[in-house]
């Protein structure tokens, strides 16, 4: 949303360079901001974690609470707004219009169109505010990887299509290509590997690659990624290579992020592992 007229309260806003085709902002107290009508060349789509407040989009205006999810299109002129002091909050994300169309295409709408707009202006799926609010907190997490955070706009966004704004094409299968992906991570494991990476090694689209590697591997690609460090470090472990240095050697941040991904996947510590030789 834009810039409130009136605002004594700090708002938080998340931006990173390595996704900068998204940006997030959090409202803690709603009550102390008020839009006036207004539209966005981005789309977008928030949630109100907390409270009550007036939802207005086009010519329509609703109540909307606590587990709405609202979506407004570019250009439509809309605005939340605190309804007799009561408070609420609530969080956004802005999306550029451009990156959301080329996702669209790659989902199977015309290439020769435009974006196509959502027809829904705002849901009270529960499944789907939980997917936004996950979405959220892995995008302002600072320990979070760019693969593990693309990925995650990637796939909700994909899936926000085909549960919203469906396309007609049939899924497509290509085995051969999404193994290219799983073998570049396997080989570059140790890396900062982007999606784009991936996407390059295998030649397949963003919103292909995710959907299709989880149903093939089990897993989204980031998870495969972590998994396959893992492994790593066990092999440098057992051979007694010390734990700080395996976590660095095996492209963790440091060695907290290691001890918990590999505690997760091993049910046993590093020190643990290592000291069974």
């Amino acid at each position: 949303m834009k810039p409130a007229l009136s605002c004594d309260q700090e708002p938080q806003f998340w931006r990173d360079p390595a996704l900068p085709f998204i940006e997030a902002r959090a409202i803690a107290d709603g009550r102390k901001v008020c839009y006036s009508r207004h539209a966005h060349q981005q789309f977008s789509i928030g949630s109100i974690t907390a409270g009550v407040s007036t939802y207005l989009s086009g010519h329509a205006q609703w109540r909307v609470s606590r587990g709405t999810v609202v979506l407004m299109n570019p250009g439509v002129v809309h605005a939340c707004n605190p309804i007799d002091d009561q408070p609420w909050s609530y969080r956004m994300l802005y999306v550029d219009t451009p990156w959301l169309t080329a996702l669209q295409h790659d989902l199977g709408f015309s290439a020769e169109l435009g974006f196509r707009p959502f027809r829904e202006t705002h849901s009270r799926d529960p499944q789907l505010f939980a997917e936004l609010e996950q979405l959220y907190q892995t995008l302002v997490a600072a320990e979070a990887e760019p693969l593990l955070k693309h990925s995650a706009v990637v796939s909700f966004f994909s899936d926000l299509q085909q549960r919203l704004n469906p396309a007609e094409a049939p899924p497509r299968g290509d085995n051969r290509k999404l193994q290219e992906a799983a073998d570049y991570i396997r080989r570059h494991c140790t890396q900062a590997l982007s999606l784009e990476d991936l996407c390059q090694a295998a030649q397949l689209s963003p919103s292909y690659l995710i959907r299709a590697f989880k149903q093939q591997f089990g897993m989204p690609p980031h998870a495969y990624l972590v998994n396959q460090r893992v492994q790593f470090a066990q092999a440098r472990l057992r051979s007694g290579a010390p734990i700080a240095e395996v976590a660095l050697e095996a492209g963790f941040a440091d060695q907290a992020h290691f001890q918990r991904a590999f505690k997760q996947h091993l049910a046993a510590t590093p020190g643990q592992y290592r000291g069974q030789r």
